[in-house]
């Protein structure tokens, strides 16, 4: 290899993580001659890929992101008043730098073990503050996916309370005011057609609503900017016992009436101006509010207050709603992922500019645009409403022409039809930037706007007067201290600083995939040309966006074996709809509209069948072997059974049980005998890519977490993308989107989060052919090598016939309940003292770890990890054989903070240093955690997820 070629593939030496020496020590460990040797043994000959991939040779970083700059001048950032839902906004640069930026942050994973989580915990309280504060209803989640899919959360939301039988629905309609944005009203339509939701569009002003209808949704302000007053509609509709959301602008609500007091009984939006860039489209964190009547059926996951054992105040994810799809398919919402790394972004930008601040700030963006109103009228322009708060839309003789002559100017408004072009303001919009609009927009033989200038008494008399906000909020002295860059930077750290993430240890989370989010991948997203551009900018101004997207899509056609790809879904779970949605509309297109029954192994993740649900299908179980296989048997009698309803099949590959099943092409035989179509879970994807592929298998549509194979970071529990990569038959019915002259979108933006993308394709480009394959091997070699190292203390579930995993493995911990009286969250909980984060608990498996090491991890890590682990072994031992107590010992005291191990009096029959430093190496890098074991029964008792009164803090410290 030359000196050339060999920086050409330095990126692939940086991501993996054992060299060339460690490699050979691994194999000896596992007893293996070869990678090659231990691939053939692991991977069954039958489907493995018999060809290299066709994707590019890797590149080197330097060369990557020179690329990428050429790449992202295609992108043209003109000044954008577009609106409908995306604003450009100033992101604070401590706020950019600090979290935005910081791995520290952005490689968190969701907070399942709340002990070393408090950091993002509290800024997630934060955020449900916020919006609780903003919307005036009580209880909020940690975020949604985007406006639109949370529009149609809450729609569903309605029609499962007051439609328990699905099977007899009495109150079909949803009723959605005209003036609601275009994307919002797409993205209903396809979640309420396959569980027969029937929406009903029209002027609330006119509506009459009867027991027929469960529910409505306006906008506020609308899609025209206009203000309006919902009460009298609200009220009629509870007098129809039915319920009420409203989509809101977090920042028009600094100005306005919140949702709460007018009535309504749920509010949602997106919280993407408070300081997140657009990014074509997202990643955004949206925002739900209800009132406290729906606590248990709030989609998505829920921050709360508790206690830990010492009876400290602790945070931890509240109530079983946290996970919904526990309930597989009883479940009524499959969300799983949050967009937690933006929630955090806009719960900074408010605790940075307190309300007074943000009050500002929507007082300078409806200033601005009240003058500029004010203006055009003056130049005899006609404004479409009198209420408005930063989006006017003019009546026009020739709307072509303007955007002819804007367009050349660098500027974009909204065009509606029938002569109506839109103006939204919004933080970013300068004086300087209205004074442009007017000359732009300036009537022949007019006067002159050269002197025009705006006054801040200017006043604020578009908003009307009786909505106009006079209730408090954020008076928190959280949102009222931290004000100075200092400040704010200190308590950014101090939060950073209780949270363990990938820059502090390995996450070796089963089916997770906690892998290395490069740099190199993650710059790019900070550059204006990628994050200042809307996503309903026209084309010609996004050419490297509609670069990256086209090529992106093609290299994951390769990987997949698949010919066509959507990479609209914004999360996994989306992916598992939006495929489920295309198996639901091909089998509709051949007059097979009956084919409705989704056979799903019972060891699938949960999300499967609560996808399947909500695509409008009945979900019937598949029996698991002992191995963890699926049972054939069951399978072909299943198959045969509902050979005329059959619609298809939800397969993980390899099983969630990390092993290569070798009867899978025999499974996706019979559900082709029988006219069904097969999906494929992407969860482990990192097992396939270079080795074997969902289209040589036999599946049909298969989704891929982004966020795990390819790279895209877990950001503390989102964000996430699950694009859906299909065979030739299936291309037709791919997701369409409203902007792009089509329906049937599953997400507000035409290519979800597709800032990230970038991240994906910065993966793929730098480990190239060789790389993505090799990432593959090393991902089957880490785990049989943890594998090996441990089999002598713990029984390892479901391997295969020559006893090696995937690439991920199942450590059964479910004897030394009986043995010792320890527990997998025992377990978990001390390995928090080693400093790690615990692997995957109780799935698929109860009571056992499931550990996924992935490919970035070298061998002196993995060492560590099985160190950990073997150590705890000897732990329980001395309990099996009597040496320690079976209540007081290390594990079920773990983990044990800072506080507890420097307090004055020790109880415990072990020594201080067996609990905080039981092996050598974590003295040299001690990770605390900043709560003792959280009490979850005390917080789902005594639920409270906004920021309680400071008095509460006080008692807490006494």
């Amino acid at each position: 290899m030359s000196l050339f070629e060999k920086q050409n593939s330095e990126f692939i030496h940086r991501h993996i993580g054992p060299h060339e020496s460690e490699t050979r020590q691994m194999l000896k460990t596992i007893g293996e001659p070869s990678l090659e040797a231990l691939v053939n043994k692991t991977v069954p000959p039958a489907i493995r890929m018999n060809k290299a991939l066709n994707i590019p040779a890797s590149i080197s970083e330097h060369e990557y992101l020179q690329l990428l700059k050429d790449i992202s001048l295609k992108n043209k950032t003109y000044k954008t008043y577009i609106g409908q839902g995306y604003y450009d906004n100033i992101v604070p640069s401590v706020i950019l730098r600090n979290v935005f930026e910081n791995p520290g942050w952005y490689t968190q994973y969701t907070p399942y073990q709340a002990e070393i989580s408090q950091g993002r915990l509290e800024s997630l309280l934060n955020f449900q503050t916020m919006v609780a504060d903003l919307t005036g209803l009580p209880l909020t989640n940690a975020s949604l996916l985007d406006e639109a899919t949370a529009a149609a959360e809450a729609m569903t939301m309605f029609f499962n309370t007051l439609n328990r039988d699905h099977d007899h629905i009495t109150r079909p309609k949803f009723f959605v005011d005209v003036e609601t944005f275009p994307q919002t009203k797409d993205v209903l339509v396809t979640r309420a057609v396959p569980v027969g939701i029937e929406v009903v569009f029209g002027d609330y002003k006119t509506a009459t609503l009867d027991k027929s209808y469960f529910g409505a949704l306006v906008q506020y302000p609308n899609d025209k900017g206009a203000i309006e007053d919902y009460r009298n509609f609200i009220n009629k509709v509870h007098e129809a016992e039915a319920y009420v959301v409203m989509t809101t602008d977090l920042l028009a609500l600094t100005l306005l009436t919140p949702p709460g007091e007018l009535g309504a009984d749920v509010a949602c939006g997106s919280a993407q101006r408070f300081g997140v860039p657009l990014g074509f489209g997202g990643p955004h964190a949206a925002f739900f509010a209800a009132k406290d009547e729906f606590k248990r059926n709030i989609p998505g996951r829920i921050i709360g207050v508790s206690i830990d054992a010492q009876g400290d105040r602790a945070l931890r994810m509240a109530l079983q709603t946290r996970e919904q799809h526990i309930k597989r398919e009883k479940a009524t919402s499959n969300i799983c992922t949050a967009q937690a790394l933006l929630a955090n972004m806009a719960a900074m930008y408010a605790v940075f500019h307190g309300p007074a601040g943000l009050k500002d700030i929507a007082k300078r963006v409806t200033v601005l645009t009240n003058a500029l109103a004010e203006e055009l009228q003056s130049e005899g322009y006609e404004i479409l409403h009198d209420n408005f708060f930063d989006t006017i839309v003019l009546k026009v003789e020739d709307s072509a022409a303007i955007k002819v002559k804007a367009e050349a100017a660098g500027i974009n408004f909204r065009y509606y039809s029938n002569n109506l072009v839109g103006i939204s303001l919004d933080e970013s919009t300068t004086l300087s930037d209205v004074l442009d609009i007017l000359l732009l927009l300036d009537q022949p033989n007019e006067h002159n706007v050269a002197g025009f200038s705006v006054s801040e008494d200017a006043g604020l008399y578009h908003l009307p007067t009786g909505l106009t906000r006079t209730s408090p909020f954020l008076t928190h002295p959280v949102f009222n201290t931290h004000h100075s860059e200092t400040e704010m930077m200190r308590y950014i750290k101090q939060l950073e600083n209780k949270d363990l993430s990938l820059n502090t240890s390995m996450i070796s989370l089963g089916s997770c995939t906690m892998k290395l989010n490069a740099a190199s991948e993650m710059i790019p997203l900070s550059w204006a040309h990628w994050s200042k551009i809307h996503p309903f900018a026209p084309a010609d101004q996004t050419q490297g966006y509609q670069q990256i997207i086209t090529e992106l899509g093609e290299y994951l056609c390769q990987i997949t074996a698949f010919d066509a790809c959507s990479l609209q879904p914004n999360s996994g779970a989306q992916g598992e709809y939006a495929g489920l949605l295309v198996i639901r509309d091909y089998h509709e297109s051949r007059g097979e509209g009956h084919r409705k029954v989704m056979l799903i192994p019972i060891s699938a993740h949960g999300t499967n069948p609560a996808s399947a649900v909500m695509a409008g299908m009945k979900v019937v179980v598949v029996k698991a072997l002992e191995n963890g296989y699926i049972d054939v048997e069951d399978l072909k009698a299943k198959a045969a059974q509902y050979s005329k309803e059959l619609s298809g099949i939800m397969i993980t590959y390899p099983s969630t049980y990390g092993v290569y099943e070798e009867t899978v092409k025999e499974i996706t035989d019979i559900i082709h005998q029988h006219g069904g179509q097969v999906y494929m879970d992407g969860a482990n994807m990192n097992a396939q890519v270079g080795l074997t592929a969902p289209g040589l298998i036999g599946a049909d549509v298969c989704h891929l977490n982004l966020h795990k194979t390819f790279a895209i970071p877990h950001g503390g529990g989102g964000p996430g993308m699950g694009p859906i990569c299909v065979k030739q038959h299936l291309a037709p019915y791919l997701p369409g989107h409203v902007s792009l002259g089509s329906k049937s979108a599953v997400s507000a933006a035409p290519y979800g989060s597709a800032s990230i993308l970038l991240i994906s394709y910065g993966y793929i480009r730098m480990l190239g052919q060789e790389g993505t394959k090799l990432a593959t091997e090393y991902a089957i070699l880490n785990a049989n090598y943890m594998r090996a190292r441990l089999q002598e203390e713990y029984e390892i579930l479901y391997t295969n016939h020559n006893g090696q995993c995937a690439h991920e493995f199942i450590v059964d911990l479910r004897p030394f309940k009986k043995s010792a009286e320890i527990e997998a969250e025992d377990v978990a909980k001390r390995l928090m003292d080693y400093g790690f984060h615990a692997p995957t608990m109780s799935f698929p498996v109860p009571g056992t770890i499931m550990i996924e090491p992935t490919e970035s991890e070298d061998k002196a890590e993995l060492d560590r990890f099985c160190d950990a682990l073997l150590s705890i072994r000897e732990e329980i031992r001395a309990i099996e054989e009597g040496k320690a107590d079976k209540k007081d010992n290390p594990l079920k005291h773990a983990p044990h903070t800072q506080f507890v191990i420097t307090a004055d009096e020790w109880k415990h029959a072990y020594t201080r240093q067996q609990a905080a430093f039981p092996l050598a190496y974590i003295r040299a890098n001690k990770f605390w955690p900043s709560v003792a074991r959280v009490n979850n029964t005390h917080g789902d008792r005594n639920l409270i997820c906004t920021c309680e009164p400071v008095s509460s803090y006080a008692e807490a410290e006494a």
